[in-house]
């Protein structure tokens, strides 16, 4: 038979035993090295086995439970989706969304784990599997072509019982199955099934006569000359992707989410599971968010709670607000368990480092579920971190149970006097040394609070960040000004009353955009000339002074000109 890289059929690559906890293994089919490793939620990933960055192998890799790390650069990818969420030269951007590893279809079944070159045929048990309490044998590696492999096991039957040719490189020889993984035109290893729990007689007996079997294969296949080796191409992830932010989302694309649950998860927060109808969702970073597309035809952005690897629904915390617009109030009052809603990819404005040698996290109310998630995904990687949540009351603690979970240092403040919020993120700040970070997301006076006092405990703006839920400045848009647009070759007038993003539109120029109130980053966009008047709330105030970007949903200009790099 001609091996081909392409070949469909479904081929055992492992054993079980081989995936223990957090362990890599390197597997091997038709001339591919796999990354072959089980995550803390039991899946079973089956990966190409090279890094995107400079190709080193991921079975030397780290396996985090819901990540596998690269021991060379340390570039990270979650579980599932094999998409990259961390690149360590890029500390501070999110990785591009279209850095995505090679995976292969992968089932686990009769103590082994089967994969294939692609996903043309379903995964179908061999004849009579569901009869036998299968005991997987030790494998077998032997330097023959799989075909010579196959007709030897095909010889170790009695005459009088000649060997059962199954679909694929398999024989039933008596009870026993014996499957031919392929690993190269060279190369394979023989992997058997006993359909019943064997004692330590048979299994010296299997041995034995196996490598028996192997010896006389290697003294045979010596003699030939050796078979052209099968030779995958490798596609290199382009420079853009690995070095860039990640690349806007239109908003108009959507995907389809079942809500799998609905929970009081505090007093106040409502909790909402929003599963994928078929497969996992994208990959994701800690601080990502998502549009949710209401049934009032509204969109609002919740922020993702999950830890990582956690693709098969996303969480999210929703606050029961009696002055709500009609976003939490239809949330909350009308979706049921059940209902199809639409929503954006993951888009991160607010990123997490995981170069830091302390990390500070601080909370308020709802603003726990970014942080949540950040604190979920520095746990499963060991990093420092400490995170202090302030509620009113006990009550309001929202995702109890996921807080208990960690194992870093978690502080609830409850029910903290006004007069002692201060002193006591001056506390947990401390005074700044060289790579710590504060992540604070909450309402806004208390981010005020935050940056303030992190500013005088000499804290500098590059290692305080911070997302607010919404702009409460009141925009001034009285002034009218030029803009022009250096790559679209265009100069647009914008009056009294509308704002840069609209005349844009109205130009007939796409723009990428999200809350539109110059909290979220979306409409970021590169000054090249002119003065700004900043009205956001995502900028911090470094930022703001250099005059170098800024956001075109509320922002303005102060000079009577502005060139943008759009």
């Amino acid at each position: 038979m001609t091996l081909s890289l392409s070949d469909p059929t479904w081929y055992p690559i492992a054993s079980s035993e081989d995936l223990p906890f957090r362990h890599v293994y390197q597997g091997q089919l038709l001339g591919r090295e796999l990354a072959v490793w089980r995550a803390d939620d039991g899946n079973v990933n089956v990966w190409e086995n090279r890094c995107l960055h400079r190709g080193v192998r991921l079975s030397i890799g780290i396996n985090e439970g819901g990540e596998l790390k690269c021991q060379y650069h340390g570039w990270r990818y979650a579980n599932r989706s094999a998409g990259c969420t961390y690149i360590p030269a890029h500390p501070a951007d999110a990785p591009a969304r279209r850095i995505q590893n090679r995976t292969y279809p992968v089932r686990e079944a009769f103590g082994l784990v089967w994969s294939a070159a692609n996903d043309d045929i379903p995964f179908a048990p061999f004849p009579g599997a569901e009869a036998g309490d299968w005991f997987a044998l030790r494998p077998m590696p032997v330097n023959a072509a799989p075909e010579d492999v196959l007709a030897a096991l095909a010889g170790l039957a009695p005459d009088d019982q000649p060997a059962d040719l199954l679909p694929g490189l398999a024989i039933r020889s008596g009870g026993t199955i014996y499957f031919v993984q392929p690993v190269d035109a060279g190369r394979a290893v023989i992997r058997g099934l006993l359909p019943s729990q064997p004692d330590a007689a048979t299994l010296r007996h299997y041995n034995e006569t196996l490598s028996k079997l192997r010896d006389r294969l290697e003294r045979a296949a010596a003699r030939k000359p050796s078979p052209a080796p099968l030779q995958p191409a490798f596609d290199k992830v382009s420079a853009d992707l690995a070095t860039m932010p990640d690349i806007p989302i239109p908003r108009g694309n959507t995907l389809p989410v079942v809500v799998r649950r609905k929970w009081t998860s505090a007093d106040g927060v409502i909790g909402f599971e929003l599963a994928a109808r078929d497969g996992h969702l994208p990959t994701f970073q800690p601080g990502a968010h998502i549009d949710l597309h209401l049934p009032n035809g509204m969109i609002r952005q919740y922020s993702i709670t999950n830890g990582p690897g956690e693709l098969m629904s996303y969480i999210i915390g929703v606050k029961a607000e009696s002055a709500s617009k009609g976003g939490s109030k239809v949330l909350v009052d009308s979706v049921r368990e059940g209902d199809v809603l639409a929503i954006s990819e993951p888009r991160n404005n607010f990123p997490l480092r995981r170069d830091a040698t302390r990390t500070v996290l601080i909370a308020g109310g709802i603003g726990i579920t970014p942080l949540l998630s950040m604190a979920r995904f520095l746990d499963k990687s060991s990093l420092p971190y400490e995170l202090h949540y302030f509620t009113r009351a006990g009550e309001q603690v929202a995702f109890r149970g996921e807080l208990e979970a960690l194992h870093g240092k978690v502080i609830l403040h409850t029910g903290r006097p006004r007069t002692e919020i201060g002193s006591t993120i001056a506390a947990a700040l401390g005074e700044w040394s060289f790579a710590q970070h504060v992540y604070v997301c909450g309402p806004g006076p208390m981010l005020e609070t935050v940056r303030a006092t992190a500013a005088a405990q000499g804290w500098p703006d590059e290692s305080i960040h911070f997302e607010y839920f919404k702009n409460d400045k009141v925009i001034d848009d009285s002034s009218a000004f030029d803009v022009e647009l250096a790559r679209s070759a265009m100069t647009l007038h914008i009056p009294a009353g509308k704002t840069i993003m609209e005349v844009m539109r109205e130009a007939g120029l796409t723009v990428p955009s999200s809350c539109e109130q110059g909290a979220c980053g979306t409409c970021l966009t590169t000054v090249m000339e002119g003065e700004v008047d900043h009205q956001d709330v995502y900028l911090n105030n470094s930022e703001k002074a250099s005059n170098t970007c800024m956001m075109t949903c509320v922002s303005r200009a102060k000079s009577a000109r502005l060139v943008l790099d759009i």
